[in-house]
Formats: structure tokens, sequence, C-alpha cells
């Protein structure tokens, strides 16, 4: 694969992810050379049928955008859910942030459950990284 392994967070993520990711990394490198738009793009890419959950990622319900920033390009001003699928029914998200074993999750708002869910993300990848 061009430039770098994958990130840790692909590697511990289905093959299919894995896949997804690298095919996309690889066009995007012929189109943008090995640099970080190309990483991005391929990212992008990933995000569109999966979801980060923890310190991998996994197969999303409905193939699609996951957030404001995936649904308006490259030159949106909106933030990124970093991987979480902040356009999942709130029902969703509350599966999700039981299984991060996020308190609190049946009365928080939707965008409280994607930002509690955000931070355990970040925390569990910490955490897995750590291990090494």
């Amino acid at each position: 694969m061009p430039g770098k392994k994958l990130p840790s967070t692909i590697r511990r993520s289905p093959k299919k992810a894995q896949d997804t990711y690298s095919e996309t990394l690889k066009s995007a490198v012929k189109e943008y050379g090995d640099g970080e738009r190309a990483h991005r793009t391929a990212l992008a890419s990933l995000k569109h049928s999966f979801e980060k959950v923890g310190d991998h990622w996994e197969k999303k319900f409905q193939k699609g955008p996951s957030d404001k920033k995936a649904a308006g390009g490259r030159s949106t001003k909106a933030k990124s859910a970093e991987g979480v699928d902040a356009n999942a029914s709130k029902d969703h998200l509350v599966k999700v942030a039981k299984r991060l074993g996020i308190k609190g999750r049946t009365t928080m708002k939707k965008p409280q459950l994607v930002t509690a869910i955000k931070k355990a993300n970040r925390t569990t990848s910490a955490k897995s990284l750590r291990k090494k």
C-alpha cells in the first residue's frame, strides 16, 4: 500500500473495511499523490459504509454520508463526527453508547450522544494503542 500501513483502527476492523480503505487509497494516490488528501479521501470512503465503534470500524446498517461534513464535501465548514454515524437514528446511537458503556445515554439528545460516542471512541482507541 502506498505511503504508510493501515491506521490501527482500520487494522482492527473487518477485512471489508480494510479493503475499502486500501482500494480507495490506491486510487486517490494516483489522483492526488501520496499525501494527506489521499488518506482523507480513503477515510471518507470508509465512513460511507462503516462507522467507528470504540477502537474499530463496523459495517453501517445503511450506506450514506455519516455526518454533515461527509454530506457537504471538501468545501463545507461543517465539523466531522469522527466516524460516528451522526445521521443514524437516536435508537441506534443509544445502542452504540450502551456497547461503549456510556452512562446517561437514555436521557441524552442526539447531538449529546454523538459527542459522547466520539469521546468514548477516542478513549478506547488510545487504550488500544497503549496496549502495544
